[in-house]
């Protein structure tokens, strides 16, 4: 990229030209992987692995790519960390169990700070999806405030955790809920903040499989909730991270 600025400011190539170089640059392909390289300057985060589905070689061939590129790289649906995590020698591993997430980074990578945010699960089984929005708001450079079960089965329990993360100036609060999936309305209801509602898997019977809680946190009537799709804790901790970021810079 800087080789083609340079020639644009000497004048050796057009803008036009410079477009179509950085353009190129931008993609690069492996076999039947075209990876994002520059996604991270316009997204700021990185283009994300989805292990689920892909093989272990191709997984470990994209991964030290976007490591070289990115200092680190993030793969979710991480089924067969048992068989890769030999494959990544010299690289530093984190695997989250619950999140099924494996965070791989070169030894001296340092993510920034950017700001903090809450997130809350009404159950203990909507953990995964909660822990899987913490990780991805980490690699944005988030502080990440936690509570775990405290669903409206017991509404009393959820008043104290929402106290101390806005006494902790959270920038938005995630959370998570399976079943009739009523404690981000109830969340939205009590906070200033940006609330991200993430409907879970979990439940059965009429509404099961998330369908539920869904249509429940869709039909709001608690103003500041957005919804992301059932299970999708990253899409969650991304908007979260993101929401983070552009209330510390501005």
């Amino acid at each position: 990229m800087e080789d083609v600025l340079k020639k644009v400011a000497s004048g050796k190539i057009t803008v036009e030209d410079a477009k179509k170089e950085l353009g190129i640059l931008t993609i690069e392909r492996i076999e039947n992987a075209a990876l994002d390289i520059h996604r991270k300057y316009r997204r700021g985060i990185p283009e994300v692995v989805f292990g689920e589905g892909k093989e272990t070689k191709d997984i470990v061939k994209i991964v030290k790519i976007l490591v070289e590129r990115n200092d680190y790289a993030l793969v979710t649906r991480m089924n067969n960390y048992s068989k890769i995590k030999n494959m990544l020698k010299g690289l530093e591993l984190d695997y989250n169990k619950k999140a099924k997430t494996l965070l791989v980074k070169k030894k001296n990578c340092v993510f920034p700070k950017n700001g903090r945010i809450g997130i809350i699960t009404a159950g203990t089984t909507d953990i995964p999806a909660a822990e899987e929005a913490k990780v991805a708001a980490e690699i944005m450079g988030c502080e990440v405030l936690k509570s775990y079960d405290i669903g409206i089965s017991g509404l009393h329990r959820v008043f104290e955790p929402i106290k101390k993360m806005m006494e902790k100036n959270v920038s938005a609060i995630v959370v998570v809920a399976g079943m009739e999936g009523a404690l981000p309305s109830v969340v939205s209801s009590l906070v200033d903040v940006p609330v991200i509602g993430v409907p879970t898997s979990v439940g059965y019977g009429i509404g099961g499989k998330g369908i539920g809680a869904l249509t429940t946190m869709l039909q709001t009537c608690s103003p500041g909730l957005v919804v992301v799709n059932i299970d999708n804790g990253f899409g969650a901790g991304v908007f979260a991270g993101l929401i983070a970021r552009r209330n510390k810079h501005g």
